[in-house]
């Protein structure tokens, strides 16, 4: 009985996801409200994070905005503000979380790429 409610409490899956990893470079389209006008915002960085939790599974995007100044966004993957998002490359890492690219910039905030 309590698998049925919380199946039925959980958002339905998103089938516009494809598999992500850390590492990934991704474009991430995102639907906004603006009053009574919508629109959708796309957001271009890399997947620092990846976290299954279910209902609350999650990912961390991180771009490097104007003056060298880095931006990160956490993204629901059940949330139906998700529109669709695109993987244009995939990179070699031995992390499963990212985070030592938030010190780095420049030359030195590139991953190899991986090619399969």
């Amino acid at each position: 009985m309590s698998d049925d409610l919380l199946r039925s409490v959980e958002a339905p899956v998103n089938e516009n996801l494809p598999q992500l990893k850390p590492g990934d470079t991704v474009s991430v389209f995102i639907r906004i409200q603006e009053g009574t006008s919508e629109r959708t915002q796309e957001f271009r960085g890399t997947v620092l994070r990846v976290r299954n939790g279910g209902n609350n599974a999650n990912f961390t995007v991180r771009r490097i905005a104007s003056n060298g100044i880095g931006v990160e966004r956490t993204f629901l993957l059940n949330s139906p503000r998700l529109e669709r998002v695109v993987v244009h490359r995939h990179s070699h890492v031995r992390r499963a979380n990212l985070y030592f690219l938030r010190e780095r910039t420049g030359k030195r905030a590139r991953l190899k790429q991986k090619f399969t």
